[in-house]
């Protein structure tokens, strides 16, 4: 009988085969995968720089919607962690889109005009400058953090305020070199009004260190990047009557002592003052310091008395009324805004052209320093007077002896020297800039409470002269 064929050879031959096959097909599976992780790398990368020329830049330029800005509980615009990372791709790579912006905010509309980096343009005092020099047809570009020292939301309501006059702010710090850099490089900015900073006196003694970073750290950083950009511009910058200290002599003149500060702030201040000293010696950069007197009015600050008074107020809350240790009353400058923003727009307008170029002085350059405030001291229990007639409300007061804080008892600029230089004279008594800063505040909040007419006020307090 014949023996059964040999099968073995067969048998390995198949399983040869598969493996071969399942081989190919991993390979083929691996290629595969490769190719098409790289396709979605692609696309990804695509989809970046199409987002990246397209994608608005930093603020929201969609029309405002009143109820966004004016009442309690309005949305608060935040840029997503999207929207930053497009901006840094943007910003990197130069952004044609966000230079465009930029350059469209900071081209002058009027001949001869200037081109103004407006360092704190979110602020108060900054925003109010920024939309003066943007109306009379200057170029106007704005640089803010919006931190959170206030509510940031009234900072965000200016900015879409500022927006529809088609003034833009750039989101950074002033520390940001890289940030400021890059913004000289795309606009040569002819003057910069520098009125960002870490403010509140009392606020010191909780977080010093921020005062540090942005009154002295961050003025030198933006003084280091003017001095070698070519042309170096003029800079009008915020110093405070905070710098007279325990100055007894009155009214302060731009002559007294200033070396006897009395909280950080103030220091800071002073720093500042001598900082730009050092900088217009070295460098030529022309430097003009300007000592605001307790500045108010609508779109004010809410950690000033004027405001939260306001506020408690209308609550029903006690307002607490501080008396010196000698309980005598305190006493302030109180300055409207409108008269501080001519004073700023008349020191830009006399500051000389900075002498120095790519870091090198060429000449002796222009150095000064002016008070501005209104000249006429009220105390504070007459504020919360004028408070009462205008909300028709009576206040609920608790008068204490002033806290050892920094806060000085008495304020009152000697403003002549401003006068003569650029024809500073404020006009606004405190009655009248207090109806208009709560009219603002009435129609912002949303509040249904009748204020009193001008006329009838006038009428009640008679003394309530102007400068």
């Amino acid at each position: 009988m014949a023996s059964p064929p040999d099968t073995s050879k067969t048998i390995k031959l198949e399983r040869y085969n598969s493996y071969i096959r399942r081989l190919q097909l991993t390979k083929l599976l691996h290629s595969s995968s490769k190719l098409l992780f790289r396709a979605t790398i692609l696309i990804a990368l695509v989809l970046i720089i199409v987002f990246t020329l397209n994608h608005p830049p930093l603020s929201d330029s969609s029309t405002t919607n009143p109820s966004d800005v004016g009442g309690v509980g309005g949305s608060i615009h935040h840029h997503s962690f999207l929207s930053t990372s497009l901006f840094s791709s943007s910003f990197s790579v130069g952004g044609g889109s966000w230079e465009k912006q930029v350059r469209h905010s900071a081209t002058p509309r009027r001949p001869n005009g200037f081109s103004v980096l407006v360092t704190g343009a979110g602020g108060f005092i900054g925003s109010h400058c920024s939309l003066a020099l943007k109306k009379r047809g200057d170029g106007v570009l704005g640089l803010d953090n919006f931190n959170s020292y206030y509510d940031p939301s009234l900072k965000r309501s200016r900015q879409k305020l500022l927006q529809k006059h088609e003034v833009f702010i750039v989101e950074g710090d002033l520390n940001d070199n890289a940030l400021l850099t890059k913004l000289f490089d795309v606009v040569p900015f002819t003057h910069v009004l520098h009125l960002a900073a870490q403010a509140g006196v009392r606020y010191a003694m909780q977080n010093p260190q921020s005062y540090v970073a942005s009154n002295i750290a961050g003025f030198v950083n933006l003084l280091e990047v003017c001095k070698t950009v070519n042309p170096q511009p003029s800079i009008v910058w915020a110093s405070s009557s905070s710098v007279y200290g325990l100055n007894t002599q009155v009214p302060f003149s731009e002559m007294d002592r200033t070396d006897q500060p009395a909280s950080l702030y103030a220091a800071t201040k002073k720093a500042g003052e001598e900082i730009a000293h050092t900088y217009n010696h070295i460098y030529g950069l022309a430097l003009t310091g300007l000592r605001f007197f307790t500045v108010y009015g609508p779109w004010g600050r809410p950690d000033m008395a004027y405001f939260f008074f306001t506020k408690d107020m209308l609550q029903g809350k006690k307002i607490d009324v501080y008396q010196t240790q000698d309980e005598k009353e305190v006493a302030r400058d109180f300055t409207y805004i409108d008269d501080v923003v001519k004073g700023c727009l008349g020191a830009l307008d006399t500051a000389e052209k900075s002498t120095g170029s790519g870091g090198k002085k060429k000449g002796p350059a222009q150095l000064r320093v002016y008070n501005l405030g209104n000249t006429s001291p009220v105390p504070v229990g007459r504020l919360v007077s004028i408070l009462e007639n205008l909300l028709n409300k009576k206040a609920k007061k608790h008068v204490i002896k002033m806290p050892r804080n920094g806060d000085v008892p008495y304020t009152h600029a000697n403003v002549s020297l401003a006068y003569k230089d650029f024809g500073y004279k404020p006009s606004t008594d405190l009655a009248t800039g207090l109806r208009k800063f709560v009219k603002w505040y009435m129609s912002y909040y949303g509040i249904d409470t009748r204020v009193k007419k001008e006329s009838k006020l006038f009428n009640q307090h008679p003394d309530e002269s102007g400068a």
